[in-house]
């Protein structure tokens, strides 16, 4: 028994959204992409036919809301142009006729003849690709939703003898919106806008429909930038990858002895602290320790970029050599500015690129910079789950509210994503505020159940010995139990 032949396919020139439609959309069918005014349809359509023009085919672009003018316009804000497509108007007021498009008057005549004049334009240019933007004139003017079904449904019987792969375009602008389009064309593309309170827009999309096709399913942000649409899959992790087995060491004996001799590489480490007491420094201290293994891209979201290199090579870990060299990448994320998709398209670009380690500072600013996000433990699980079996140590920084205390919670409970917990406390003892950290948990090995002392002794990162004279130092409120305490020396938090 042969096996059907799949049918060939038309990509539309983002490469996200041919990934979403498993290569491309089907050819030789008629495809809706729906969405309120401002979605981008009119700018899908546009890199759609571009991508066919620019692999030798003929297209046409069939405007019945725009005129040509604002067509080029458009493209030309995205640095395109529209050479070599045809354009044909059909507007409802006076202009003047250019060389390449000609013009109607819809409000003049009847629907029939509006569709036969494109017909009629189709028959002359021959074109493999054409775009009907937008339906919702065609529903007015149809007057009622049998002649509209009908109308439509003949469109798709004529385009359907003539090799031309269709995307119609439909702003639901019309009112009565209803399900004919969507069970008529082949394929549905849903796009939307959501606005915040604050920071720029969301736009997601959905693969609503597909015949044939098991497409990528449920919603998937992207953006709109210079050059068109930028599209951002919802992560798949990789499967098969042999796990180096090689402990990751930070450079610091007590805390690799804490560890168990190291991190694993396919792990997430989250270090968990209140504000000030070090968790960005220690994560730092892998920066230098895995210099000769691999590259590094770290995401701030709370601190400036600046801060964070002055202080890492007051340290000694050199960080502003490796951005010189190319090593170490540093993005300063802008509250408002990045949509989940967008962030995780990001952390994976550098992964590619060839980072095996990457820091996440932190995981409140990331929640704050993605208010609109419904489920934000999906998405962080997504992409960690993806960063883990590509082989990659991450390190994730998450604040707990108040500085002391047994009272101190996390914004957002994600222990469970982490495979390694690292707990860092304040604590005073002989008049002084100290510090300490604890492994709570390591899902990849052993680790110390010790509370060692650490702080910055003449500008290095030093943790101490265990401190087996107290008790209560993770609640904040530690009681002295024994005699003097194994403490790092007084001057190791100058400086």
């Amino acid at each position: 028994m042969h096996s059907a032949t799949p049918p060939s396919l038309k990509t539309t020139g983002i490469a996200g959204l041919d990934e979403l439609l498993r290569g491309g959309l089907p050819a030789d069918r008629i495809h809706l992409i729906e969405g309120d005014p401002g979605t981008g349809k009119t700018t899908l359509a546009l890199q759609f036919l571009l991508a066919g023009r620019d692999l030798g085919e003929s297209c046409l672009y069939v405007t019945l809301s725009e005129t040509g003018e604002e067509l080029r316009d458009v493209a030309e804000s995205h640095g395109l142009s529209l050479d070599g497509v045809h354009l044909f108007q059909l507007a409802t007021q006076d202009a003047p006729a250019a060389e390449n498009y000609t013009l109607y008057h819809p409000s003049e005549i009847e629907l029939g003849q509006m569709l036969q004049s494109v017909l009629d334009m189709t028959e002359r240019v021959k074109p493999s690709r054409v775009v009907l933007d937008s339906l919702s004139e065609v529903r007015l003017l149809a007057r009622d939703s049998l002649r509209y079904r009908r109308q439509v449904l003949a469109l798709k019987e004529f385009f359907a003898g003539r090799s031309c792969t269709v995307m119609m375009l439909d702003d639901k602008t019309a009112g009565d919106h209803d399900l004919q389009l969507q069970s008529i064309a082949h394929g549905v593309i849903h796009l939307e806008q959501q606005a915040s309170d604050f920071g720029r827009s969301r736009r997601r999309l959905r693969v609503v429909k597909l015949r044939g096709v098991a497409a990528v399913d449920g919603y998937h942000d992207f953006r709109i930038r210079r050059g068109g649409l930028e599209v951002y899959p919802q992560l798949v992790p990789p499967t098969g990858r042999d796990r180096d087995p090689r402990p990751v060491a930070s450079g610091l004996p007590e805390l690799d002895a804490m560890l168990g001799g190291g991190l694993s590489w396919g792990t997430c480490t989250l270090f968990i602290g209140p504000a000030g007491v070090g968790k960005s420094t220690l994560a730092a201290q892998y920066l230098p320790a895995t210099a000769s293994v691999t590259r590094a891209a770290i995401f701030l979201f709370d601190e400036r970029a600046d801060t964070f290199i002055s202080r890492g090579d007051a340290l000694g870990m050199h960080v502003s050599e490796r951005i010189a060299a190319g090593d170490v990448t540093i993005e300063q994320i802008e509250p408002g500015d990045v949509s989940p998709g967008e962030f995780a398209h990001r952390v994976c670009g550098h992964v590619d690129r060839g980072a095996r380690l990457i820091i996440i500072d932190s995981i409140n600013g990331y929640l704050n910079a993605i208010p609109m996000a419904n489920t934000p433990l999906v998405r962080m699980h997504e992409l960690v789950s993806f960063l883990n079996e590509r082989g990659v140590l991450t390190l994730l920084i998450a604040a707990q509210h108040g500085i002391i205390g047994s009272s101190m919670s996390v914004p957002i409970d994600i222990t469970y994503l982490a495979d390694c917990v690292v707990m860092l406390r304040f604590f005073e003892a002989h008049g002084r505020v100290r510090k300490a950290v604890s492994v709570m948990k390591k899902r990849t090995g052993q680790h110390e159940t010790s509370i060692r002392e650490f702080g910055i002794e003449r500008n290095r990162v030093r943790v101490g010995d265990s401190l087996t004279d107290f008790q209560g130092i993770l609640t904040g409120v530690p009681t002295y139990v024994g005699g003097a305490a194994p403490l790092l020396r007084d001057d190791v938090h100058r400086g």
